[in-house]
Order: C-alpha cells, then structure tokens, then sequence
C-alpha cells in the first residue's frame, strides 16, 4: 500500500505543481495513466502532443532495444542510426554496423540531450532517442 502510495505522490505532484488536476494512478496500466494525465493538462494548458511509439514510429527496423557500443551490428544498430539520424540530421547510412562515425553521432546526441556521454546506446539513450527521433519539430539538436 505504501508503494501504491509514493507512486500515486510521485506522479501527481508533477501535475499539481503544473496547475493541473491531479490523476488517480493506482487503476488502469501505465499507457491509460499517460493519457488521462494528458486529457487532464489539456483542459488546463490545450492540446498535448502524444509522442508515436511502436507501429507508428518513424523508424522501423525493429523494436528490440539492447545495449550497443562499437563493434555492434545488425537491425537494432540501424534502428538506432534511424534515431539519430532523425533527432540530430546525423546523415548515417543505417547499414547496421556500428563504427566509430555511429559512436561519434551517439556522443553528441548525448551532449546536446544531456545524459552521459559514454558513446554506447543503453536504456537511457535508447529512451532519448525515441522519443526525439519521434517528436515534432525534429532534428532537434
């Protein structure tokens, strides 16, 4: 219960200090939360742009998301070199080797989003990365 607690806390807080109301997250799964969080600032602030994730997202090679560093190859690293080529205009050929041109367009992706810069592609930059590649607007750095 306590656990249920702090999550609910976590999750509103952001909400009430924005101005808007704040949702209830102890029911439904975590994409009904997103969405009720999101009909509930769009009363307050208009509409807000929910980011695609899946069949419609802007690069399609695959969904697998595991780590990647130098040496890397295969259709996760192309999936990748999409992203990056979409949130920063890296110009990468998605060939799906991961050489020292992909690491070098990962470090500065890292610099502009401001997560560690370590030139390998975890779940933090994997995260980033889809969600910039997907956004309007992109390249954004």
């Amino acid at each position: 219960m306590r656990r249920v607690l702090i999550a609910v806390a976590a999750l509103a807080l952001p909400l009430s200090l924005a101005g808007a109301p704040a949702v209830a997250a102890s029911q439904g799964t975590p994409s009904t939360v997103v969405v009720e969080q999101a009909r509930a600032a769009d009363k307050l602030n208009g509409p807000t742009t929910l980011v695609a994730q899946g069949p419609d997202d802007v690069c399609d090679f695959t969904d697998s998301r595991p780590s990647l560093a130098l040496g890397s190859s295969g259709a996760a690293v192309r999936q990748a070199q999409c992203y990056l080529n979409q949130a920063t205009g890296a110009g990468l050929d998605e060939d799906g080797d991961f050489g020292r041109v992909t690491q070098s367009a990962t470090r500065a992706f890292q610099q502009c989003a401001g997560i560690v810069v370590d030139g390998r592609i975890g779940a933090q930059t994997w995260s980033f990365l889809s969600f910039w590649a997907n956004a309007p607007g992109t390249p954004f750095c």
